[in-house]
């Protein structure tokens, strides 16, 4: 455990910014596997509808570098892929 106050402030922040880097990449997960039935589902105009509040969640994220840049652009190429692909 932390000695110094400023080991322990320093302890704090970084249990309360976990929390928060959980809670983004929980977000962008879930909101990814509801486009993905969606797609199963083959309903594209819901998942046009979808595809720009996920494509947004996933550059928030990889904005606040809890996902990289290139696991964020490959995560959005896949679901315009998808979504593309559907009649």
């Amino acid at each position: 455990m932390a000695h110094s106050k400023q080991a322990l402030k320093r302890a704090r922040q970084g249990e309360r910014n976990r929390v928060a880097n959980k809670a983004k990449l929980t977000r962008v997960k879930s909101a990814l596997k509801a486009l993905m039935a969606v797609v199963a589902a083959g309903d594209a105009t819901k998942a046009k509808a979808m595809l720009p509040a996920l494509c947004k969640t996933i550059d928030k994220a990889a904005q606040t570098h809890v996902l990289h840049k290139n696991t964020a652009a490959r995560k959005k190429s896949l679901v315009a892929r998808a979504v593309g692909s559907m009649k």
